[in-house]
């Protein structure tokens, strides 16, 4: 049943979530490289998700995912949380967390792009330079406002960041040839990626746990970043009478994150983050909302056809 209270609820314990990550990156890579830390990190959402679905009585069914399509399985596992996430962790490693964590949101953007050509769907002139008003952002905060310098604090951080979108974007257009149960095809996708942590882990790291202060780290991501965030959106959107006012929410995430990265990490937030994260969304709300009466329009022309 639909409970737009409940739906409420859901997205904001989400939205909180999604608050704390930029943070609990930053800790975490104090103790570990970047690939140690997706290792852990992906090895506890694994035992989470395991835990979850069979206790729904539901892991047959990841079996069943992997049995008809290992090929696309482990096309997508390569991409999450193998590639994804070891260019975000990188990118973040890098950068001041205030830097990597609006940049990390310009997916939204990389996702309309990419559907061009791979959903063959159209985009407006304005649509398009709604793109680029969130990308504008970027450049803003990733030179700290000195445009005309081009003088970025990381390129490489920068570049790390922006191709994650690139994946993630990727990946949940790839999702969409699929139905099957959204923590299903998730599990599927990390057990089908973690073959491939294993190795990289090996040849590149070890699998030395740090510190206790490290791994509680990599707990907190495995569990609230790469799991129960993802169920908590799920079932808003669900529950939801209201999708658009619960997608909505998502937009608090990298304002409130800014608070966390401000007392916890004792970052000073730079005049140019503010600007730069106010253009990204801006773009992206701008952008939605252009694809929204772009639909509408379309709808009502079928309608009276």
């Amino acid at each position: 049943m639909k409970n737009q209270k409940h739906a409420t609820i859901y997205g904001l314990s989400a939205v909180m979530l999604w608050s704390t990550v930029a943070t609990a990156f930053k800790i975490s890579l104090q103790h570990f490289s970047p690939l140690q830390l997706l290792f852990y990190s992906s090895l506890c959402c694994i035992m989470l998700l395991t835990a979850i679905l069979g206790w729904q009585g539901k892991l047959q069914q990841v079996y069943h995912c992997i049995k008809t399509a290992p090929t696309h399985y482990l096309l997508l596992g390569t991409m999450n949380p193998f590639i994804y996430y070891l260019l975000l962790l990188q990118g973040y490693d890098l950068l001041p967390a205030q830097q990597a964590q609006p940049i990390n949101y310009t997916w939204a953007i990389t996702l309309t792009l990419l559907s061009i050509p791979i959903l063959k769907q159209k985009i407006t002139l304005l649509a398009f330079l709604a793109c680029l008003v969130s990308y504008l952002g970027v450049l803003v905060i990733s030179t700290k406002g000195e445009l005309l310098s081009l003088n970025f604090s990381n390129p490489l951080g920068v570049l790390f960041l922006l191709t994650s979108t690139l994946f993630w974007a990727l990946y949940w257009l790839l999702n969409t040839k699929q139905n099957h149960d959204p923590v299903v095809s998730l599990l599927a996708c990390f057990l089908m990626g973690f073959p491939l942590l294993i190795i990289s882990t090996a040849a590149f790291a070890d699998f030395t746990i740090p510190h206790w202060h490290g791994f509680a780290g990599a707990l907190y991501i495995g569990l609230f970043e790469m799991g129960f965030s993802f169920i908590l959106w799920l079932n808003a959107m669900r529950l939801a009478e209201n999708t658009a006012k619960i997608s909505n929410l998502i937009f608090l995430a990298p304002f409130t994150s800014l608070i966390f990265i401000h007392y916890l990490l004792g970052e000073s937030i730079h005049p140019a983050t503010y600007v730069g994260l106010v253009l990204i969304i801006t773009g992206i709300v701008l952008q939605q909302r252009l694809s929204h009466r772009s639909a509408s329009i379309k709808g009502k022309k079928v309608a009276v056809n």
